[in-house]
């Protein structure tokens, strides 16, 4: 989806139908034809051949011939004004024609002279009928949804199957826009043979409008929910499940994990990772070359802690990158609150664990989730209490380790290992509470602490 970012809607949307009909119509003139024994495609494509015989070849090509058709009454309509006044006229004329002969004659002395004379009248009568009105795009869409419900269906009869279409980075579109995109292929897909796979970024995504009618999909009723990324909210099974990640390369390039990492790395690597395995992965490539460029020092050749922290340091560029190309317009805002985040933790807590009243409104709450969606901040405990405010309870977040590491280290910060069994008490403390709400108002503690 990242290729219509900035298309407005209802654009956005004959982009991805055009997409996803050309998409279908290739597979049809290609894979869905290709007969069990062309082994070098199916090689290429999957490294086997498929166990079913090849789809009825012209059964396929005419459905591939309806898919690009509706593909050509796409284009032309993306490409065409919204909302445009037409005005047709039409003009009917009918002619009527009457005609009369008059004779006269004298005769005088034997001479005679005549005269004759033609009178014709011709009449005319017309109307003229002028019509007006507006053509839209959605207008447009709305009334070839049943055409594109056909299309699956026929497509689920050729295959003796159902059809899959995986949408992905559907956060790179304009979030006013998701759930009307989500609600167009929803109706399409429900009941016609078509699932729907959507991948984004939770907090960065609206699947739904309540309204008359509703729009969208949801969570629960209509689609289901898988969350990929381990967190650090479940340290031990992030840990058991990266470290499996860690042993499978290690296997596959002959390397002991004990001969190039130190056991105090590999935790530190869990941690600045946040329990994403792309994240771990970056980081420890960017490890080894740190620990390769120092050679032997007094640390020892193997990745410790602080190349750890360093890889964690350089990493953040990439994070930051992704933050302003993700979030579009509103990157700022993220970038303010996670700067006021970020001096909270260094020069007010003094710790790298805060907390969060689960009190404050969603106004509050919403730029949080979103920095932890893009990894800047980690959940770390869901629901926990302070000792000094009786009935409320919190929520705490670690901020990402590359903000207190490498060139941004910080002295004498406290790193709570929060997901020690003793550590509980350690985190429960007024002190880390970054905002909280007393009812009426959103307390925030962002100043440094007097000396």
């Amino acid at each position: 989806m990242e290729s219509f970012k900035g298309h407005a809607y209802p654009d956005v949307l004959l982009s991805v139908l055009i997409e996803t009909f050309s998409k279908f119509a290739e597979w049809l003139e290609t894979a869905a034809i290709a007969p069990a024994n062309k082994t070098s495609f199916w090689s290429l494509l999957f490294g086997a051949k498929p166990t079913r015989p090849a789809f009825d070849k012209q059964k396929a090509k005419t459905l591939a011939d309806d898919l690009r058709k509706s593909v050509e009454e796409l284009r032309v309509l993306l490409f065409s004004e919204d909302n445009l006044a037409i005005e047709v006229k039409e003009s009917a004329k009918t002619t009527a024609k009457e005609g009369s002969k008059l004779e006269a004659s004298l005769s005088v002395k034997g001479i005679k002279a005549g005269v004759a004379a033609d009178a014709d009248r011709t009449s005319e009568d017309g109307q003229e009928l002028t019509k007006k009105y507006t053509t839209t795009k959605l207008n447009h869409l709305h009334r070839h949804i049943l055409d594109y419900q056909r299309l699956f269906r026929q497509m689920s009869a050729l295959s003796a199957g159902d059809a899959f279409l995986f949408l992905d980075d559907l956060y790179h579109i304009r979030r006013r826009d998701q759930a009307q995109v989500i609600d167009y292929f929803h109706r399409i897909g429900k009941g016609n043979h078509l699932w729907i796979k959507i991948g984004t970024i939770r907090h960065r995504t609206q699947w739904y409008i309540n309204g008359d009618p509703p729009i969208g999909a949801k969570i629960g009723d209509d689609i289901g929910e898988i969350d990929l990324d381990l967190t650090l909210e479940r340290y031990s099974n992030t840990r058991g499940f990266l470290s499996k990640i860690l042993d499978t390369f290690m296997n596959e390039s002959g390397v002991v994990r004990s001969d190039i990492l130190t056991d105090g790395a590999f935790d530190r690597l869990v941690l600045a990772s946040g329990g994403v395995t792309r994240d771990f992965l970056g980081i420890l490539r960017r490890s080894i070359l740190i620990a390769r460029e120092r050679g032997d020092t007094a640390r020892g050749p193997k990745v410790g802690v602080e190349d750890v922290n360093g890889a964690a340091g350089e990493y953040d560029s990439s994070k930051r990158e992704e933050l302003s190309r993700d979030t579009l317009d509103e990157s700022q805002r993220l970038e303010d609150e996670f700067t006021r985040v970020g001096t909270f933790v260094r020069d007010y807590s003094n710790a790298n664990v805060f907390l969060m009243d689960r009190d404050l409104p969603d106004s509050e709450m919403t730029p949080i989730e979103e920095l932890v969606d893009l990894r800047l901040i980690h959940r770390v405990k869901t629901t926990l209490t302070v000792g000094d405010r009786p009935g409320k309870k919190f929520e705490a977040f670690m901020l990402d380790v590359s903000q207190y590491t490498a060139s941004r280290k910080k002295r004498d910060l406290e790193i709570i290992e929060f997901w020690r069994p003793d550590a509980t008490d350690s985190i429960r403390r007024t002190g880390l509470i970054y905002k909280e709400f007393d009812g009426k108002n959103v307390i925030t503690k962002n100043m440094p602490r007097p000396h």
